[in-house]
């Protein structure tokens, strides 16, 4: 049985996506999220379950799914693998092998797309693991996404994911600082936004910000604009040790600043 621990934005069209190929597939949340397929009882979840999905906000929360209040590694006794799919930083998930019994395969496998991709079946993963490893879980990547990149060992997937983000925090935020000039300008939103599209300023969140769910939202703790600070964060838990690290601080600082467009 496959699982999918965290049935929110992303996780609940993961979820959906891997029943509709047919894969026999059950969600955990500790919100009632109104689905026959997700439980709130741990236990209930833990029965069965074989490879473990963990697509839950941070590193709190996947503690909590692998060794705290749920603890799957302990109480999943037919647990084999466990799939990370959380953006997180790349020291914490290196971190986790030792943590995790040797016996559990693990495998990193951050995603980009936000939630259209997500509900649409056309995630990109970002994956970490052994090439046997990778293979053998092809077909759950195959049922949730359309582009798959094997960056190395396990912990390289993350890293990948991280710099990632740290491109599409920038382009956030200066895309929502370009609108918001243009506003000033007495420019037409929909005009600028296919100027874009089709010129050198082009970027995946200004080419689908009609799109894009969280795309004109504020700052909020729980919303992906949060997430997005969150983010940065990882990157630069992550970042060498030498490097300037002023210009992704900046981009952190602009996103916290940021109100809902209308």
């Amino acid at each position: 049985m496959i699982g999918v621990a965290g049935c929110g934005r992303m996780g609940r069209p993961m979820l959906d996506s891997l029943r509709n190929m047919g894969v026999r597939a059950k969600g955990f949340d500790v919100a009632d999220v109104g689905s026959a397929w997700v439980t709130q009882d741990a236990a209930r979840f833990a029965q069965d379950l074989e490879t473990l999905i963990t697509v839950v906000r941070d590193q709190p929360q996947t503690d909590e799914v692998l060794f705290g209040s749920q603890n799957f590694v302990e109480t999943a006794p037919k647990l084999s693998r466990i799939i990370i799919s959380s953006t997180l930083s790349p020291r914490y998930v290196r971190d986790l092998r030792d943590r995790v019994p040797s016996h559990i395969t693990l495998i990193d496998a951050p995603m980009s797309g936000a939630q259209v991709a997500a509900e649409r079946a056309s995630l990109s993963f970002m994956l970490g693991g052994s090439k046997d490893d990778i293979e053998a879980a092809q077909h759950l990547f195959l049922a949730m996404g359309k582009h798959m990149h094997h960056m190395g060992d396990f912990g390289a997937g993350m890293q990948a994911k991280v710099l990632n983000n740290l491109l599409a925090a920038s382009n956030t935020a200066m895309t929502r600082l370009v609108l918001d000039w243009a506003d000033q300008a007495g420019l037409d939103e929909g005009k600028l936004l296919r100027l874009i599209h089709t010129s050198s300023g082009q970027n995946w969140f200004a080419s689908g910000f009609n799109d894009i769910e969280f795309a004109r939202d504020g700052l909020q703790d729980d919303n992906t604009i949060g997430i997005l600070v969150k983010d940065v964060a990882s990157a630069l838990d992550g970042a060498p040790q030498s490097a300037d690290t002023r210009l992704p601080r900046q981009v952190q600082d602009t996103i916290r600043t940021l109100k809902p467009r209308n």
